[in-house]
C-alpha cells in the first residue's frame, strides 16, 4: 500500500472531476469536456478524476465509446436494470398510442394508483404525480406548509432533497456555498459508527426539540420534518431502526407533518421492506418518490394522507403538464410489475448480504475499512485513518473510487467527509456481479 495524496474535489460534488486536471486526459476526452464546458456552461459536473463516456447499457453493464465494458454498481435510477425489455416495450407501445396529461380521463393512471397506494399502508390514500423527485419533494413541502400554515422545515445534517429553488434550500449536500433557507433547521444524521446506538434516538430527538423551539421563537413554526430513511447523503445509516418513529411523535406533537423521502430508499432497495420508512415501523403523512420509479423515464410522485391534502386541494389546485402523462405511467407500471414479478426486493436482500459479508472479510486484513453498513443493495463502506480514533479518510475512499473506475467498476462516495463508498447498483445485480465487485475491490485496495 502506498500513501494517498489529498485530492481536490469539485465544489458541491463528492467524487467530482476537477477541470484543473484536464491536461492529464487523452485528447479525445479533453476535446469532449471542452465542448461540454463551452455549450453547457460551468454548473454541470462530471464524475471521476477521469470521466467516463458511456454509449450503451444493458442490465448491470455499460459500454464506453471504445467498447470497453463496465460494471454498474452505482445507478439506482435504472432499478430493474438498464434497458429492461418490458419497460422499453411498454414505453414504446404507449408512445405510439397516446402521450398526454392528466386532465383527461384515463384508465392507466387509475390502475397504477390502485396498485401502488396500498403498499404504503395507513394513513396514505392519495397519490399525485410529478416528473422528478425534486418536484415531488417540492410539492410535498408546499402541501405541508399550506396544511400547517407554517414554514419551518427540519432535515438531517447532510440531506439532499432536490434542485428546485425550494428543495435546494433543504439540501446541504449540494455544497458549502449552496445557501439553506432561513426557515430550515438541521439535526445530526444517525451516525451508528461513532454514536452509541442506544443513545442515537434520544440525541436526535433532543436536538429536534431544540430546533422546533428555535423555529417557534422566530415565528416560523414547524411545517414538516423530511428524511430519507437510509440517510444516504449523511453517510448511509440503515440501522438502528428505532429512530424515525419517536421523531414522528415529536413532529406531530408540534403540529408538523412527517415526510418520508423514498427517492433513494424505496421500491424494495433495502431488501427487507418495500419502502424504507417501513423498516422503522412508522407511518408518515406524506411519502415522496422518484428516480427508480420509471427505470430511467422521468416519473415521480407524492403519496399523501387525506387530512393533509384536504385544505391544499380545496384552496389550491395542482397540475403538471408532464407529471403522470400516459407514457410516464406506462413506464411506472411496467417497472412496478418487474419489481414484483421478478422478486427484485428479495434479490436485493440476498445479494446485499453477500456484498456486505464479502467486504467484511476484506476488512479483516485491511484496517483502513472502519465500518461496513447498509441494507439490501444500498451499502456504505467507511474509510478511516485509525480504527481507534475513527478519523475520516476521504483521500483513500476517493482513491478507491477512482481505482475501481480504472478497473471498470463504477461506484461513488458519500457523507460529510466523502470517506464512505456508496455502493448502490440496479436491483438486478447478480451473484456474479457481486463477485466481480468484491474481487475488483480487493485488487484496488492492494494497489491504493
Amino acid at each position: 500500500m502506498t500513501a494517498v495524496k489529498e485530492r481536490k474535489v469539485n465544489v458541491g460534488m463528492v467524487n467530482g472531476f476537477d477541470p484543473a486536471n484536464i491536461s492529464a486526459l487523452d485528447s479525445a476526452t479533453r476535446d469532449m469536456i471542452e465542448r461540454r464546458q463551452a455549450l453547457l456552461g460551468p454548473a454541470y459536473r462530471l464524475m471521476y478524476a477521469n470521466p467516463v463516456e458511456i454509449r450503451r447499457a444493458k442490465g448491470t453493464l455499460l459500454w464506453d465509446s471504445a467498447g470497453n465494458e463496465y460494471l454498474d454498481a452505482y445507478n439506482n435510477v435504472v432499478s430493474v436494470g438498464h434497458c429492461h425489455p418490458r419497460v422499453v416495450e411498454a414505453v414504446y407501445e404507449q408512445m405510439q398510442t397516446l402521450c398526454t396529461h392528466t386532465r383527461y380521463l384515463q384508465d392507466g393512471i387509475l390502475e397504477f394508483a390502485s396498485q401502488i397506494v396500498p403498499t404504503f399502508g395507513d394513513p396514505i390514500r392519495h397519490i399525485m404525480f410529478t416528473c422528478t423527485g425534486s418536484e415531488a419533494n417540492d410539492l410535498a413541502l408546499r402541501i405541508a406548509m399550506h396544511h400547517t400554515g407554517r414554514k419551518g422545515i427540519v432535515i438531517t445534517s447532510e440531506a439532499y432533497t432536490g434542485n428546485s429553488f425550494l428543495t435546494a434550500g433543504l439540501s446541504p449536500s449540494l455544497g458549502r456555498k449552496s445557501p439553506l433557507g432561513e426557515w430550515v433547521r438541521r439535526i445530526p444524521g444517525p451516525d451508528s459508527y461513532r454514536m452509541n446506538r442506544a443513545d442515537i434516538a434520544a440525541t436526535l430527538i433532543r436536538q429536534l426539540k431544540y430546533e422546533i423551539e428555535e423555529l417557534e421563537r422566530r415565528g416560523e413554526g414547524l411545517a414538516a420534518f423530511i428524511a430519507d430513511s437510509l440517510f444516504s447523503s449523511d453517510g448511509i445509516y440503515a440501522d438502528p431502526t428505532d429512530i424515525l418513529g419517536p421523531i414522528a411523535e415529536v413532529v406531530r406533537a408540534a403540529g408538523g407533518v412527517v415526510i418520508a423521502d423514498e427517492v433513494q430508499a424505496g421500491f424494495g432497495r433495502s431488501g427487507d421492506k418495500f419502502w424504507g420508512f417501513q423498516r422503522h415501523g412508522h407511518r408518515p403523512d406524506i411519502v415522496t418518490m422518484g428516480k427508480p420509479m420509471g427505470n430511467g423515464f422521468p416519473v415521480a410522485a407524492v403519496a399523501v394522507a387525506p387530512h393533509v391534502i384536504e385544505r391544499f386541494g380545496n384552496e389550491m389546485r395542482y397540475f403538471n403538464t408532464f407529471g403522470g402523462n400516459t407514457v410516464a405511467i406506462a413506464a411506472a407500471r411496467a417497472t412496478f410489475d418487474v419489481l414484483k414479478s421478478e422478486g427484485l426486493q428479495e434479490n436485493a436482500a440476498r445479494i446485499g448480504r453477500m456484498i456486505q459479508d464479502g467486504i467484511r472479510d476484506i476488512a479483516k486484513s485491511d484496517e483502513r475499512i472502519g465500518d461496513v453498513r447498509g441494507a439490501g443493495l444500498y451499502i456504505g463502506v467507511e474509510f478511516v485513518k485509525d480504527r481507534s480514533t475513527k478519523e475520516p479518510d476521504s483521500a483513500t475512499a476517493l482513491a478507491v473510487v477512482d481505482g475501481l473506475r480504472q478497473r471498470r467498476v463504477l461506484i461513488s462516495a458519500t457523507g460529510y467527509h466523502a470517506n464512505t463508498l456508496k455502493i448502490r447498483p440496479p436491483l438486478v445485480f447478480s451473484a456474479a456481479d457481486a463477485d466481480r465487485l468484491l474481487t475488483t475491490l480487493a485488487e484496488t485496495l492492494k494497489a491504493v
